[in-house]
């Protein structure tokens, strides 16, 4: 039964706490986490509501295997609505506090409400209390965690919690658990703390039981997990470079955005590598790379910690900064240094030091810069709007003090904090973001990558590669190797990894997983491990009836078959350089077949025989 069948709901207006039955009904149909959690909300907040007013409701949940001996099965997501683009918004972490949660018997947390006070939520097993975090306001997510620890003087307690820039109202805010773990993108931080709600500390020492066949389900995960150790990727890639191995293969083949998408190549990658993380650097002799890590119960281990250099620039009388934290993976390393031209390897590390600090979404935070860089080299802002600091693209002393101000919410690095689309309309240049409903675009550039345009476009939560990850398919041939530079077939592939990763994320589990694994090694372990039946058609039903869940969220918000749609520059000005030279993104060819695929309209609405059939 893997579900502990029970969530906390806590009302942050009255300062109540209460336990209630999970719906069962519905965990049968969106199976957990991602899933269920969309279905909770769908049921109980108006799409229209105000993402930071009090009608909002934020939830932490997680799957029926998170906490469980499977492989990777430590993941937890935060849903609500995003302020950052008024859609509906899931973002899912690894680290441990997912476990910790389960462990301690709950398979969720429902947040409704606005506190009047700052507040935190204490959780141990059974018991939890809302308690004053007066003396939390105000201080990082490092400070916070710190404080937490003394308070309750438990080493083992895990803490999610936001930034001193969610608080001050930045739209591009995470929330950031065990220090450098993150739930980073659609602002889900910004709605944490609208509501007053400094963190949430867990202790569970419950244990997850209750698998319908444990006896299967240990046989089934331990096979599984020699699939991931033998397996390229997972086995041997993502361990020792981490999702950075990726950089210098996406740059070769012309499709690592930079500066702001304007090319798609950067001279400088090699420097912010994962191989360069390896290197022993000239200024203290020692690797950025300090070691791999790995979130609860996972076999792969793809996370970094890094040093940055103590003789740095960026870290000189800033002591704290001194020791490891998290280190730069694909995502963050593209925004900060490709993005903006940057390839300075510890100013970008120590920026996303500062990102975990203070929970700012690192891809939408660097690319958000990308957009000021190009504005300020337009002149549509000047010094005078950036405090004297020359926002130059390739300006690593630039990037470190924008990251330090809009910590702080504090002079332009307010007007960073609003995001790129909201930055590039208030300085009457749209279409200088690189945004799709609102949403920062990762380190794929869909010229050379063209199942990613239709994947950013259609995405429900705005530009976002870890809803369709097809550069799977199209760069690294898994499942099969399809053209990047093709159109065909790619609705039908975009779908098929839309669906499949929706139940991922409902699951439990960590996407990366799929790398080595396909559906029919991960139904098997769902259903050793929850009552009912768990084939893999059942899975890829449950991923098609959460995407369109999240779909009629989003149209009844107010979004539209006009949101499905990329920038103008990646629609009309080809690629300069690379194999994808001369091409744009064609979108307009790949459209209207994944519609059909979907069992959409014309313009994008659910029909009837769809909501039907998926019982919407």
């Amino acid at each position: 039964m893997a579900w502990a069948r029970k969530l906390l709901r806590v009302n942050l207006t009255d300062g109540t706490v209460s336990s209630e039955p999970l719906n069962m009904a519905w965990a049968d149909q969106y199976l957990g986490q991602r899933g269920l959690a969309s279905k909770y909300l769908v049921e109980e907040i108006d799409p229209r509501c105000d993402a930071l007013g009090s009608d909002n409701k934020l939830i932490m949940a997680t799957g029926p295997l998170t906490g469980t001996m499977a492989s990777t099965g430590g993941r937890y997501s935060v849903i609500t609505k995003s302020p950052l683009t008024g859609t509906i918004a899931c973002s899912n972490s690894g680290g441990f506090i997912g476990a910790e949660l389960k462990a301690a018997g709950w398979d969720m947390i429902i947040f409704e409400g606005r506190s009047p006070k700052p507040v935190y939520l204490y959780v141990e097993n059974d018991q939890a209390q809302l308690l004053p975090a007066n003396d939390l306001w105000g201080q990082s997510v490092w400070e916070t965690d710190r404080l937490l620890h003394s308070k309750h003087q438990d080493p083992a307690l895990r803490i999610a919690c936001v930034g001193r820039a969610a608080e001050q109202g930045a739209l591009i805010c995470g929330v950031i658990n065990d220090l450098h773990r993150a739930a980073g993108r659609s602002g889900v931080g910004t709605v944490m703390a609208s509501k007053h709600l400094k963190a949430v500390a867990v202790r569970g020492t419950k244990g997850v039981g209750n698998l319908k066949d444990p006896i299967r389900f240990l046989k089934e995960t331990e096979y599984r997990k020699r699939v991931l150790q033998q397996n390229a990727v997972t086995g041997q890639g993502l361990p020792t470079y981490g999702t950075q191995v990726l950089m210098n293969v996406i740059n070769e083949m012309g499709a690592l955005p930079t500066r702001n998408m304007r090319e798609v190549k950067f001279e400088g990658a090699g420097n912010i590598s994962g191989e360069a993380m390896h290197e022993n650097r000239p200024g203290d002799g020692r690797p950025n790379l300090t070691t791999n890590a790995a979130c609860f119960g996972c076999t792969i281990a793809c996370g970094r910690i890094s040093t940055v250099d103590q003789g740095h620039f960026s870290v000189k009388n800033k002591p704290k900064y001194w020791g490891s934290s998290g280190g730069l993976e694909y995502e963050a390393a593209w925004a900060l240094g490709t993005d903006t031209g940057v390839d300075d390897l510890d100013a970008i590390t120590y920026v996303n030091f500062l990102c975990n600090e203070d929970g700012l979404d690192p891809i939408s935070f660097g690319a958000t810069v990308a957009a000021a860089m190009e504005l300020f080299k337009d002149g549509v802002i000047t010094t005078e709007q950036t405090g004297g600091i020359d926002l130059q693209f390739g300006g690593a002393q630039a990037l470190v003090t924008m990251a330090e101000l809009t910590c702080r919410g504090e002079g332009f690095g307010r007007d960073l904090g609003l995001g790129s689309r909201k930055l590039c309309e208030k300085y009457g240049r749209p279409e200088l973001s690189m945004t799709v409903k609102g949403q920062e675009f990762p380190a794929y550039d869909p010229r050379g990558i063209q199942g990613m345009g239709l994947t950013y476009a259609t995405s429900n939560r705005g530009a976002c590669h870890l809803r369709s990850y097809t550069v799977a398919s199209e760069v690294l041939g898994i499942p099969v190797k399809t053209d990047p530079l093709v159109t065909e077939g790619k609705a039908e592939l975009v779908k098929a990894f839309q669906d499949a990763t929706a139940a991922v994320d409902s699951s439990g589990l960590c996407v990366f997983t799929t790398f080595g694994w396909s559906m029919e090694d991960i139904a098997p372990q769902i259903d050793a491990a929850c009552e009912g039946d768990w084939s893999v058609d059942k899975l890829l039903e449950v991923g098609e009836r959460v995407w369109n869940l999240e779909r009629d969220f989003n149209l009844r918000a107010g979004l539209s078959a006009a949101d499905d749609t990329l920038p103008k520059r990646l629609l009309t000005e080809p690629a300069n350089t690379g194999p994808a030279q001369g091409r744009v993104a064609d979108l307009g060819k790949m459209l209207p077949e994944y519609y059909q695929l979907r069992g959409w309209t014309a313009d994008g609405e659910l029909t009837q025989d769809t909501r039907t059939r998926l019982g919407l």
